[in-house]
């Protein structure tokens, strides 16, 4: 669902169920120091992108800004987002505080006017909820209330958990600037702000706007699990949504769709993978299968640790009498193996897309949309087209989620590491190879219309 809409259902149909919910001091530390232990105990491998005395100062730091007898919701998932973040993995995290969120905008709460986009290291208005009509789209933000655009991003980076700065600016970027600014700096009823354009630098004064009727209610959100095919000439395009939800529902889309694409007998097959949730490699490899030439995997090598936190949570919540299941739960604590998974089939060579494939990703492609990207063009069935996605194809995820015991704040913990088919552990996104940038200041779609003049052209 997208968050917008996840958000307004929320508000829509409670009534104030999200009030204000304090913890005592003693209860908070003690999800602080079990947030600690949990993460040492269940991360793969918890200092692959920090070190172990980063993470022990922040503990430290966190543990020590703990002053007040009780703390709200929002003030204690802000806390421990800044030791889940500091870990600087994208699959381990404690996600935006939504239920304190709607108990703000259910009361009136307003928000910042402006949604930005970030390119080449600089913040530009992408929409103007405002009503200074003069704050144009494409205008560079410098400064917000006095302080720089860099200073403001150092302020929110530590509630995102991402790889590097380019995915925690794309994590803002489909989350929303307006939502962060407000979980970090509070409720502000009026903003400063410095723009230049091609006229020059100027000053202007906005004042917040609701968030429900003139945010929540019009905000388009960037990630979308839309599933459609449609047809450009002899190109067939197809977006097969999020890897996620029914599974049955999803395969029947993918069955007609390429049932269709074979009866127009187009040359050329588009699959776009941008602003992808990702999800579950059982619904991504069943789209593969209809183009793979052969058996195949979304991965070289996969590996699994497992851990008494690990196995109190699947006892609790999986079916145990699955082999993958059983192998958790037999295994030592702590110990790293590689899960029993067969390689998956292609379809019957006359249900098979024999045509030439291209697939559309750019920075908003995460998880499962990046492994598939990554595997689709390691066994050189597909040429990637856009722009470097955010998320590492070879990745720690594989996660599973812990509430802790006392604030119920649930944490995300990657358990395993998955390198991808052609075997790099580079710390880098799905290079494309054929570049296409995708500017979000304009409705303009760069990606897909340039690619479709290159295939005319062809």
């Amino acid at each position: 669902m997208r968050l917008s809409l996840l958000i307004l259902s929320f508000t829509l149909c409670t009534t104030n169920i999200f009030g204000q919910v304090y913890f005592p001091k003693n209860k908070v530390l003690e999800d602080l120091e079990t947030l600690k232990k949990v993460l040492e105990e269940a991360h793969y491998n918890l200092f692959a992108y920090t070190t172990k005395s980063d993470f022990e100062a922040m503990y430290h730091s966190l543990k020590n800004q703990i002053q007040q007898d009780s703390l709200t919701l929002l003030q204690s998932t802000n806390l421990f987002q800044q030791l889940s973040s500091i870990v600087n993995n994208g699959h381990t995290y404690i996600d935006f505080p939504i239920q304190p969120y709607v108990a703000y905008i259910q009361s009136g709460g307003t928000l910042f006017p402006l949604e930005i986009t970030f390119e080449n290291g600089k913040s530009y208005v992408r929409k103007n909820w405002s009503e200074n009509s003069a704050i144009k789209v494409g205008a560079e933000i410098m400064s917000i209330n006095g302080k720089f655009m860099d200073e403001i991003a150092s302020k929110i980076y530590p509630y995102i958990s991402a790889e590097r700065p380019y995915f925690k600016k794309a994590k803002i970027e489909f989350y929303s600037f307006p939502r962060y600014y407000w979980q970090v700096f509070g409720r502000q009823d009026s903003f400063r702000i410095r723009l230049k354009s091609e006229k020059g630098i100027k000053t202007v004064e906005v004042k917040s706007i609701p968030a429900i009727n003139e945010f929540e209610s019009k905000r388009t959100e960037i990630f979308h699990s839309n599933r459609q095919l449609k047809y450009f000439d002899s190109t067939a395009y197809l977006n097969p949504g999020a890897f996620s939800g029914n599974e049955d529902t999803f395969r029947a889309f993918i069955d007609s769709a390429f049932t269709d694409i074979q009866r127009h007998q187009s040359s050329n097959l588009i699959i776009d993978l941008r602003n992808n949730t990702g999800g579950n490699d059982s619904f991504s490899d069943y789209l593969v299968s209809y183009f793979a030439d052969k058996p195949f995997k979304w991965y070289s090598d996969f590996k699994i640790k497992t851990s008494k936190t690990l196995k109190e949570v699947t006892r609790k919540n999986n079916d145990t009498t699955k082999a993958y299941f059983q192998q958790i739960l037999l295994r030592k604590d702590g110990e790293i193996y590689a899960p029993t998974l067969a390689a998956y089939q292609p379809q019957d060579i006359s249900r098979r897309y024999k045509g030439t494939i291209y697939v559309l990703v750019n920075r908003q492609s995460i998880s499962q949309a990046t492994v598939t990207a990554a595997q689709i063009q390691d066994y050189s069935w597909g040429t990637i087209v856009g722009e470097e996605t955010g998320e590492y194809p070879s990745l720690y995820a594989s996660v599973f989620q812990y509430p802790l015991p006392n604030t119920g704040i649930v944490v995300v913990i990657s358990k395993g590491r998955i390198i991808r088919v052609n075997g790099s552990k580079k710390e880098e996104g799905v290079l494309p190879d054929i570049f296409i940038k995708d500017h979000l200041i304009d409705e303009k779609d760069e990606i897909l219309e340039g690619l479709l003049e290159m295939i005319q052209k062809e």
